[in-house]
């Protein structure tokens, strides 16, 4: 594609500062998807890991009240005094600008089992145990999940906007280069042939 701007040795300079631009922009965001990448698929495994977890421990934990229920009717109303989860923390931590959720849970001053023990017995307190251990791991998958999908919509904005350097502003600038120095060679050779003619009409 021709250039549109003038043949000049300034255009061809800031042209080919422009190019360098682009070139060193595509490498920092090839650099900054493959970060990504790396990252989304680490906690890409480590959801398969916690998702595992919950799957066994939920299984733990439903077997476990069911003796409860067995032994102790339906717990119905011991579950009634177990305290609603209100202490969770979220913050954030940056990943290559991409800022991605840490999830924690304040702890609770009381941490004992919160019905009596004369009105339970040990697959109670077992089912509760796993049903708080479930909580935890649901809150970190719910984090990895969400670091997954802002990963992957970062990652897709820098795949963009690299192809557009590689494939559109690169090529443009190099042909741009190109047209500018051809113009500029051309004007050159005319230009030592003119002086060529004038020195030889001057010798005559």
């Amino acid at each position: 594609m021709a250039t549109q701007i003038a043949p000049t040795k300034g255009n061809l300079i800031a042209t080919k500062k422009s190019y360098d631009l682009a070139k060193l922009g595509f490498e920092l965001l090839d650099r900054k998807r493959n970060i990504l990448i790396r990252e989304m698929m680490a906690l890409i495994d480590r959801a398969g890991e916690i998702q595992s977890k919950i799957d066994t421990t939920y299984t733990k934990a439903f077997s476990t009240l069911k003796k409860a229920n067995i032994a102790l009717g339906v717990c119905e109303q011991l579950a009634q005094v177990v305290p609603e989860e209100k202490g969770i923390n979220i913050s954030f931590r940056s990943v290559m600008g991409v800022e991605i959720p840490i999830i924690q849970f304040k702890e609770n001053k009381i941490k004992n089992i919160p019905f009596g023990l004369y009105n339970s017995n040990s697959d109670l307190d077992k089912a509760y145990s796993c049903f708080r251990e479930v909580r935890t791991l649901t809150a970190n998958l719910a984090e990895v999940e969400t670091s997954v999908y802002l990963l992957a919509r970062d990652i897709k904005k820098t795949q963009k906007r690299a192809n557009a350097l590689k494939n559109i502003m690169i090529p443009r600038f190099e042909n741009m280069i190109k047209s500018i120095s051809d113009a500029l060679e051309e004007k050159e050779r005319e230009e030592f042939s003119r002086l060529k003619v004038i020195k030889r009409v001057k010798n005559k």
